[in-house]
């Protein structure tokens, strides 16, 4: 509760916290969002603050490391996607001046206000985050496809997937 609150689809324009969702949409990938938000804070320890410089600089011995850390998911191949994204996510900075400068652009630079009255129709994925989902894969990105960018998306603000009853659908805009 404290996260849908406090932080989901509130924009979000800090390039190392839109670093951060990407790590934990990663790492989300066939899990519930609970366990993710319940590992957060192992998460933020093991990664360095979710600090891309630092993680792309990750060797072998590290990555063996995370690998045995209970405290997070021990996956090697979302630890290593991980890495990789995090160099990659580097190479977009420098390309467009921020990653926020690049990312935003899938949403047109502002937020998306659905007006969903059920939950149900909410979709796990739209042509704005199969967009992001190739652009992103054609950039070298891992585990980005089109329902984690989705995710990415809600949580990070690009879209207003609060339903209208809701007390927070008219506050995060």
């Amino acid at each position: 509760m404290k996260y849908h609150d406090q932080e989901w689809g509130i924009p979000v324009h800090d390039d190392r916290k839109l670093f951060e969702f990407i790590v934990l949409d990663t790492f989300q990938a066939g899990l519930s969002w609970t366990t993710i938000l319940n590992k957060r804070e192992n998460f933020r320890m093991a990664f360095d603050n979710f600090r891309p410089e630092k993680i792309a600089k990750y060797s072998e011995k590290k990555i063996q490391t995370l690998l045995t850390n209970e405290g997070i998911i021990r996956n090697k191949l979302k630890v290593s996607g991980t890495v990789n994204n995090a160099k990659k996510f580097i190479e977009v900075q420098k390309q467009n001046g921020s990653f926020d400068a690049f990312i935003w652009q899938f949403s047109d630079y502002k937020t998306i206000k659905n007006s969903w009255k059920d939950v149900k129709q909410i979709p796990s994925r739209t042509v704005n985050s199969d967009a992001m989902s190739k652009a992103l894969y054609e950039k070298g990105f891992k585990f980005v496809g089109s329902t984690i960018c989705y995710a990415f998306m809600q949580a990070i603000g690009m879209v207003n997937d609060h339903l209208v009853k809701c007390h927070r659908y008219h506050s995060v805009l």
